[in-house]
């Protein structure tokens, strides 16, 4: 029977990527030692992914091994750091190698493609839980008023600015309804729709080119009407989205030929623009921008390959209106994730 620190010799144990900077000690020692360059600042986030609550218990461990990084990751890009290291607490029912192999290929392999390197952690024998802590840096800035740093905040918000998102939104969310047996997909909709639940993709170069353009900005993670919530709320303003964008960003919808007719009998409208606007477990962007700095951020989309949108304005009067096709607003009725409502 393999034994804790064999099994963290064998699947976790390992150089740091070729490129990975500021890590001075790693694995081995009762504590990493971290490194940022002269003039930077450490950016720190965790997160827990629980067997039941999070993922099923029959997920491929190679998507969640990627998963599980991945939502981290897309914590640094929300706040325009870039990655440094990880560190990984791992609760399992079993040492299992079937399953601890392709889970740590799907990790490492999205920490390689990062240059993060994993430095340390814990493992003990429990039900399947995942803890990772992702640090990055971030450039300090030296006068003016606010926080003395270049991170991307989501405090930054004023009225006048867009409001953006990135990517698609609304089909991981659609996956699970579909997992969990309240609609019926096609497999030409579930399959890419199931990819972007297990395989989402971390905005780290999106972030990065946007720093010193957006104002403020937040990781999709609980739905997008929750996660712009949080930062109209940092920043003491409201907004008005038109809603006429929301079906446009689900991908299972722009992409499928048989769209029309699948949301009309099967899914319908709202449950559509629930995906959309509350559905969660998307880790793209929101952010907010200057009028001014519109062509700036088409072109750190472009240079980061990463589509954005236009979806709405902040206001100065508090909260967040919905608008449809014909300008009238519309009951906000739509509750993103929360792990306690």
């Amino acid at each position: 029977m393999m034994g804790e620190f064999e099994l963290i010799q064998r699947f976790f144990t390992r150089p740091a990527p070729p490129d990975a900077q500021g890590v001075v000690l790693g694995i081995g020692d009762d504590c990493a030692l971290l490194q940022p360059a002269p003039g930077m600042q450490l950016a720190i986030s965790s997160d827990m992914l629980v067997c039941g609550r999070h993922f099923f218990a029959d997920v491929d461990p190679r998507a969640l091994g990627h998963k599980a990084l991945a939502v981290n990751l897309s914590d640094l890009a929300a706040c325009g750091a870039r990655p440094l290291a990880f560190t990984l607490a791992l609760a399992l029912p079993e040492a299992d190698e079937a399953w601890l192999e392709p889970f740590s290929q799907g990790l490492l392999a999205l920490a390689d493609e990062h240059g993060c390197a994993l430095v340390g952690g814990d493992t003990t024998q429990g039900p399947l839980n995942i803890c990772i802590t992702v640090f990055g840096e971030v450039p300090a800035r030296s006068g003016g008023a606010g926080v003395p740093t270049q991170a991307l905040l989501r405090s930054g918000a004023r009225p006048g600015d867009d409001v953006y998102v990135s990517g698609t939104l609304g089909d991981a969310r659609l996956a699970l309804e579909a997992l969990q047996g309240r609609i019926l997909l096609p497999s030409e909709v579930l399959t890419p729709a199931r990819a972007r639940l297990e395989w989402p993709t971390p905005r780290v170069a999106l972030g990065l080119a946007l720093r010193g353009i957006a104002s403020a900005a937040a990781d999709v993670s609980d739905g997008l009407l929750g996660d712009l919530g949080h930062i109209l709320e940092r920043s003491g303003v409201g907004a008005t989205l038109d809603t006429t964008f929301a079906m446009h960003l689900l991908a299972a919808y722009a992409d499928y030929t048989g769209a029309s007719a699948l949301f009309e009998q099967e899914i319908g409208e709202k449950k559509g623009l629930q995906c959309v606007l509350s559905g969660g477990d998307d880790y793209e962007l929101v952010f907010t921008a200057p009028v001014a700095q519109r062509a700036a951020v088409h072109t750190a989309a472009q240079a980061s390959g990463t589509p954005v949108a236009c979806i709405g304005q902040i206001e100065a009067t508090p909260g967040l209106r919905l608008m449809d096709a014909q300008g009238a607003l519309r009951v906000n009725d739509f509750a993103s994730f929360d792990h306690f409502a």
